[in-house]
């Protein structure tokens, strides 16, 4: 992966200082940017009580677009890019779905009290997109598909209680944070692909260099549709902020 992100670096850094041969009907654009957001549920539901803490993370986002004007302002444009979605958060949950492990033994039931989760997807995006320019502004929204190369959804559990099996259950305390609270890991459970849309902006401040934000929503959940321990579809949602450089 590290070594996907230098090539793509080092091909645009190639052809701006060596002058590549690029045809000229054609915009090509290197970006860098940074993603934060989360994988969550549309609306918070009531079994989330709390969020005590969001941890940012170096969520890089590198990439390539080629794009053309087709009819008057509008065209079209595509892309490829490599980025990092992640996530790490504090939350007070209660009567909150779960599976974990405490020493050894699995524990699956309605869970109350703090749970940590630290959510870490490397991928590569191809988006396709509808174009406007308008001045210095490029306006853009289309589909896009991801293939996650590496996926980790994973965390603990402290200061609460486990009802094993249903609400009215054996209780199950769990103790303050330290290295012994209960796990869990649903890594395995997430897809290799998502799809959804992306909506975004380029605004250009020099003749190469310019700014951008972008908004991208999954549209068919981060994990399995036969993954059920937690009952919310949770969809990777991220807004981008960062630089673009103008190759040709």
């Amino acid at each position: 992966m590290k070594r996907l992100l230098f090539s793509i670096a080092f091909v645009a850094l190639a052809i701006s200082t060596w002058g590549i041969s690029l045809p000229d009907s054609l915009n090509y654009t290197f970006r860098i940017g940074y993603n934060i957001g989360g994988t969550a549920p549309v609306g918070m539901p009531a079994t989330i009580r709390k969020l005590n803490s969001y941890d940012f993370q170096p969520n890089v986002s590198l990439g390539l677009d080629v794009q053309k004007d087709l009819w008057g302002k509008w065209g079209l444009a595509a892309g490829v890019r490599l980025e990092n979605k992640g996530m790490k958060i504090d939350a007070t949950v209660k009567n909150y779905h779960m599976k974990m492990v405490q020493g050894g033994n699995e524990l699956e039931g309605m869970y109350t009290g703090r749970l940590v989760t630290d959510c870490n997807l490397w991928m590569l995006t191809v988006p396709v997109m509808a174009t406007f320019h308008s001045g210095r502004w490029l306006i853009k929204c289309g589909p896009y598909v991801s293939y996650v190369a590496t996926r980790s959804f994973k965390g603990h559990v402290y200061d609460g209680y486990l009802r094993t099996g249903n609400p009215t259950g054996d209780k199950v305390d769990m103790g303050p944070e330290g290295d012994d609270n209960p796990t869990y890991d649903f890594s395995d459970d997430m897809r290799k692909c998502h799809v959804g849309m992306l909506l975004g902006a380029d605004c250009r401040i020099g003749k190469r260099i310019g700014v951008y934000a972008d908004l991208t929503w999954g549209l068919n959940g981060a994990f399995k549709s036969s993954f059920k321990t937690i009952e919310q579809t949770l969809y990777p949602i991220y807004g981008t902020i960062g630089l673009t450089y103008k190759l040709k």
